[in-house]
């Protein structure tokens, strides 16, 4: 316990940092992964070639590699100077919305094909019919995988500790260093991560439970 009282700031800053790096690239992953899956329905042919080369490569591409390639070659080749947060962001963001996509996509691939011709029938745009009336349907359904998507980010933001971001397992890792016992501190740093899935959860929940009532 004088592991948490003795260094309650540096824990509660890697906490702060864990949920503002997993808020910043969930935002990134959602609009991303919402972007991308209209591409992967798109009927113009390159759009969907990109989606699927997009979902292709970052699905198959190990974290670890990719927070390699933004941390190191991103701002040596485009942007110098950035902050290793952003960097970390971005990497969690990027992978991440290849699996949002993939949920968008199948639940998408739910709403009956008669819902976008009737949409097309009255003169509305490809993507006036996805955000207006195929998205809204697709909704309840995409919810749960989502859910899980995003406590797996959560738990990813572990790997952001090792290049430079400020974040809990970051903080476990400086501790064992001064030579702090581990387990009290894997104990502390778990709560930590429980304490974000589960409002994680809770929320998505919430949202099931809302659309529930609407139906």
């Amino acid at each position: 316990m004088n592991v948490l009282t003795d260094h309650l700031p540096l824990f509660w800053e890697g906490f702060i940092g864990t949920v503002f790096i997993t808020a910043f690239s969930s935002v990134i992953a959602m609009v991303l992964g919402l972007l991308i899956a209209g591409f992967r329905v798109s009927p113009v042919p390159p759009l969907r070639f990109f989606g699927t080369a997009w979902v292709t490569i970052l699905r198959n591409t190990p974290l670890t590699l990719l927070f390699l390639v933004t941390t190191f070659v991103v701002p040596e080749i485009f942007f110098p100077g950035m902050s290793p947060f952003l960097l970390g962001a971005i990497a969690l963001g990027f992978y991440t919305s290849s699996f949002v996509c993939e949920a968008v996509r199948s639940g998408i691939n739910t709403v009956p094909v008669g819902q976008a011709e009737a949409a097309r029938s009255l003169g509305m745009t490809f993507g006036q019919t996805l955000r207006m009336v195929v998205l809204p349907q697709a909704t309840r359904t995409v919810l749960p995988p989502l859910s899980s998507i995003f406590i797996a980010l959560t738990k990813n933001t572990a790997i952001a500790g090792a290049f430079a971001v400020v974040e809990l397992f970051g903080v476990q890792k400086t501790l064992s260093e001064d030579g702090y016992a581990i387990l009290p501190i894997f104990i502390f740093v778990a709560l930590g991560y429980l304490i974000v899935t589960f409002a994680i959860s809770g929320l998505f929940r919430l949202l099931e439970h809302r659309m529930e009532v609407a139906r």
